[in-house]
């Protein structure tokens, strides 16, 4: 039985094609959904639509099915469509009409936003824990090695002098930018859009202030917003994402040519590399070839988004429905990538030989330029002696 059911059945054709993969990606949001409906039973009971003892066993089983869900038991069927679907069905074979009283005064449109802030808000959270432990890793790594030297390039040639703690630090700093970034972002999406319905409100007589406090959002959303703000806040999210897979981008590209036998400043843990079915001596940094790529996988994410969701009049669409996956996928790869690079920093091998062999000469160009600018010589006249011996 769907929520929408009328008295006539669905095409299956047409019933596959708009459930899509959406009853699976619900899965992950169950926990969430029963968190968002013992509040929402909680409102019903202050408004009078339901006793104590309807709340009470409307809760226990809402706890019930986190727990079976948490065991792996509680699956949703593709002809349930959605998380919500299942769960009410659940309730109301246990209860009975106490069970049907649940989706009183809700919409599955603010149901599923509701859903989706609270795991998001999860979700964030852990990127955030994940980068700070990142940070932790790269400093450890940096006093490791705080007097090792390491050219600096621009043009990938040789430029100035420079070190593995400036190399490190230029990471660090960004990361703790990106970490900025996910509090702002945390701050944006933490408002309640709870009780709004199909985006036109309610018309019944609920708290929605109590349950805001109940379910710890900041602030209430006006309805309409709360539909405007799908796709919205989601490619808020991945943007703020694809700036944390934008450095881990970056550090893996130095890696993959600094850890090169030619330059060999770097070396990766053979533990840490595939190898070639033709070749037998090839160890591959495969792993900092797909952080590489992965990024522009995080990145289409968010154009996907923000391409989905243009040019629709206010209000829902069942084009929002897309919306669930792109932040999904992007908060799965960006919280896998840091984990992965975290174990690489921890097993990241310098060679300071070769980063001391690679000081040459050129690199210091600039600094007798400026050792003639101390000495009264005007540095384009400077420039120009220096320039005459390369």
């Amino acid at each position: 039985m769907k929520l929408w059911q009328k008295k006539y059945t669905l095409n299956k054709d047409i019933e596959n094609y708009t459930v899509g993969n959406d009853y699976l990606l619900d899965q992950r949001l169950i926990r969430y959904d029963c968190t968002a409906s013992i509040a929402h039973a909680k409102t019903l009971k202050k408004a009078g639509i339901l006793n104590e003892q309807e709340l009470k066993d409307i809760v226990k089983e809402l706890k019930s099915i986190i727990a079976l869900e948490k065991k792996g038991k509680f699956k949703i069927k593709k002809e349930q469509e959605d998380c919500h679907t299942a769960i009410e069905a659940h309730l109301t074979k246990a209860l009975g009409d106490t069970g049907k009283k649940i989706h009183t005064a809700r919409s599955r449109n603010d149901q599923i936003q509701t859903a989706t802030r609270l795991y998001y808000k999860d979700e964030l959270n852990d990127c955030k824990t994940k980068a700070e432990t990142f940070i932790k890793t790269l400093s450890k790594f940096k006093k490791q090695h705080k007097k090792t030297p390491l050219p600096g390039y621009t043009h990938t040639r040789k430029a100035m002098p420079s070190s593995i703690p400036l190399w490190t630090d230029s990471f660090i700093d960004s990361m703790k930018d990106n970490i900025k970034l996910l509090t702002h972002t945390l701050d944006l999406i933490d408002q309640s859009p709870h009780g709004t319905g199909a985006g036109y409100g309610i018309p019944l007589e609920i708290d929605r202030d109590y349950t805001r406090k109940l379910l710890g959002f900041k602030t209430l959303q006006n309805p309409i917003y709360v539909q405007n703000s799908r796709g919205k806040f989601e490619s808020t999210i991945i943007h703020t994402l694809t700036q944390i897979m934008y450095d881990l981008n970056k550090i893996a590209s130095d890696l993959i040519t600094f850890s090169m036998p030619e330059f060999a400043y770097f070396r990766l843990p053979d533990e840490l590399c595939t190898g070639s079915s033709i070749m037998p001596h090839k160890k591959n940094p495969d792993i900092l070839e797909l952080v590489r790529a992965k990024y522009h996988i995080v990145l289409s994410c968010e154009f996907q988004l923000k391409t989905m969701t243009s040019n629709l009049i206010s209000g829902y669409h069942r084009d929002l429905q897309l919306t669930k996956e792109p932040p999904m996928k992007a908060l799965d790869i960006t919280k896998e990538t840091l984990s992965i690079m975290t174990l690489l920093f921890r097993n990241l091998e310098v060679n300071e030989e070769r980063c001391k062999s690679a000081m040459t000469e050129e690199l210091y160009a600039a600094e007798k330029a400026y050792a003639l600018v101390k000495k009264g010589t005007p540095f384009r006249d400077a420039y120009k002696i220096v320039s005459r011996e390369y």
